[in-house]
């Protein structure tokens, strides 16, 4: 009898106990609710200001001087100019980890035909990817950490990257001493929008979940002449379409089939006139994969198929350019475990869901490669009944298309409710906080 009064007493100690730390939970995410509903205005006011003001990458002034000001004004310490038109901001609130935020802050050569009354004032420039959401989000999670700074202690970081979309901001950065001017992170976050999910949910995984992406130039060597006599030719363009038939067995015939590989010629040029044999032909080419191995065999085949062909042609040697290299996006497992039940918390298990891994880059992978323990992760973008109406016309607009906004209010309200639930986690807190 008395065994079985122990059993129950525990039970009931272990079912109060954690209905008080569910209760307890649930009265700090609702603390930030309403401090969202509080900032709510600001915050698209934000977003429709950058939304209106893109600029391209390497270009980004306007945009990273109204940053500057505005995480100035949140109490930031802030270094411009870092790598180009990055910046970085630190808060330091005490003994702690140092926790990256990275926004990127760059817009996309496409015309805009969204017709939002916030749309683009930069023709032929539109924030296209989400970039206006990831930097409005950034700003207005370190405004809640500022101001709720006796709940958390340790240095949050946030860093404004430029030429995202190209693939060269991140390494940029790293190359003018990001991590040695300033802290280097414990752990590092970043989150993206997500054209195909539905506000209220997000979506992440462990390991990898983006690819590596090289651009490859070849410029095959030839010998002009007359069209009517190739004989006395060695001919570019047909050297280029036989290699160019040859690159695509590199993934069906040399990599194994569990290993995700991609070798896509996306331009040949060369000649000038119909019956003008050139003297050369350039293509151009993106290569992508997820392990670094598989990345480097790629290459290497390229490299002698465009050697052997030329050969085989009794041409000269072609000329072969690999640059804006990135590495494979891989989250880490430890901040993957860590995190999910934290997102589940905030916002259910059901809106909680797992990201696919793509052949799309992201140089957000570049700190991950340099020995910072990194997470990304998707944000939901359309709302449920936009989304339904595009699914019942073959599907929404992908992202990078002139047609793509996202639900900015309720975007940016899971963004922030996850993102600075993910910092407070991954920040020390004090026993003694209070939400």
């Amino acid at each position: 009898m008395r065994k079985l009064i122990t059993y129950y007493s525990l039970l009931l100690f272990f079912s109060v106990a954690t209905a008080l730390e569910c209760g307890a939970q649930d009265a700090f995410t609702k603390g930030r609710q309403r401090w969202w509903s509080k900032h709510r205005t600001h915050a698209i006011s934000l977003y429709q200001w950058l939304h209106k003001h893109p600029e391209l990458s390497l270009e980004e002034e306007q945009t990273a001087s109204k940053l500057v000001g505005e995480w100035r004004d949140l109490g930031l310490t802030v270094v411009p100019k870092i790598g180009g038109h990055g910046l970085v901001g630190v808060f330091k609130n005490g003994d702690g980890p140092t926790v990256m935020f990275r926004t990127d802050l760059d817009a996309l050569p496409v015309v805009e035909t969204t017709e939002l009354s916030y749309a683009s004032r930069n023709n032929g420039v539109m924030h296209a990817c989400g970039h206006d959401i990831h930097m409005t989000n950034a700003t207005f999670v370190a405004k809640y950490l500022i101001e709720r700074k006796e709940i958390w202690s340790g240095t949050i970081m946030l860093i404004g990257q430029p030429a995202e979309e190209r693939g060269l901001g991140a390494r940029r950065m790293l190359d003018d001493g990001l991590f040695t001017r300033f802290p280097k992170p414990d752990f590092g976050l970043a989150i993206h929008v997500d054209g195909n999910l539905a506000t209220g949910k997000i979506k992440t995984a462990p390991g990898y979940v983006g690819a590596s992406s090289d651009s490859v130039d070849i410029t095959v060597k030839g010998r002009g002449g007359h069209g009517s006599a190739p004989h006395t030719t060695i001919d570019p363009i047909v050297q280029a379409a036989d290699l160019i038939m040859s690159l695509q067995t590199i993934v069906s015939r040399e990599t194994n089939p569990t290993d995700a590989a991609v070798v896509t010629v996306g331009s040949i040029q060369g000649g000038t006139k119909h019956n003008i044999i050139p003297d050369e032909c350039h293509l151009q080419l993106t290569v992508r994969s997820h392990s670094e191995e598989t990345r480097a065999r790629l290459i290497k085949s390229i490299r002698q198929r465009a050697l052997g062909i030329a050969n085989a042609y009794g041409a000269a040697e072609p000329t072969l350019v690999v640059s804006e290299g990135v590495p494979a996006l891989r989250n880490s497992e430890e901040m993957a475990s860590r995190l999910k039940p934290v997102f589940v918390s905030e916002i259910g298990e059901a809106n909680v869901g797992i990201a696919e891994r793509t052949m799309g880059f992201e140089d957000f992978s570049q700190f991950g490669a340099a020995g910072v323990p990194t997470l990304m992760f998707g944000v939901g973008s359309i709302s449920p009944e936009r989304l339904k109406q595009y699914q019942q016309k073959g599907g929404p607009p992908s992202l990078h298309s002139a047609e793509y906004f996202p639900d900015a209010g309720a975007t940016l309200q899971t963004a922030f409710l996850v993102t600075s639930a993910a910092m407070l986690e991954l920040l020390h807190t004090p026993s003694s906080a209070q939400e």
